[in-house]
């Protein structure tokens, strides 16, 4: 049993950094694949993910961060999200370095994000917790993309049939 005073989050890593989402937003967790590729949208835009017939529009989180891009490992997943919006729910694939875990966090172990100091914008950061193996960076997702973002990204789009051999 949780807390009002708590945060359930999903932590993931991008390099050595380390990061979180709340529980409540994360759909699935999915093995790495490579997506269906989609031309002509920001470098971020990976393509589709299948999930289940449904076409997941995917980023590649570490781009969307302005962190360098990596190659994928197999602890390479992709984490699929509900992003609230003011009239909608955006349904995004992140692909993430790796998944860690699912903890809480007490709302007193949180501060305001920093100013300086970070290779990201801090207005995506919605507070850091001191943690013994370092600091997790709380994610606001529904700040981390912009109006001309969320229109590219939330285009209607739909997986291809597959081409006859």
């Amino acid at each position: 049993m949780t807390s009002a005073q708590e945060i359930q989050a999903v932590t993931f890593g991008l390099g050595a950094e380390i990061f979180a989402v709340p529980v409540t937003l994360v759909r699935e967790i999915l093995d790495y694949r490579e997506t269906f590729r989609i031309p002509g949208g920001p470098d971020y835009l990976l393509g589709l993910t299948d999930m289940r017939g449904e076409g997941v529009t995917t980023i590649d989180f570490r781009l969307r961060l302005g962190l360098p891009a990596a190659e994928p490992t197999p602890a390479t997943r992709i984490l699929v999200v509900d992003i609230p919006l003011e009239d909608r729910v955006l349904v995004l694939g992140l692909v993430v370095d790796r998944v860690i875990e699912v903890t809480s966090f007490r709302a007193d172990q949180m501060s305001a994000a920093p100013d300086v100091g970070v290779r990201w914008p801090s207005d995506y950061i919605g507070g850091v917790v001191k943690r013994e193996e370092g600091f997790t960076v709380l994610v606001d997702m529904a700040r981390i993309f912009t109006t001309e973002d969320v229109a590219q990204l939330s285009a209607p789009m739909a997986i291809p049939a597959a081409q006859p051999a």
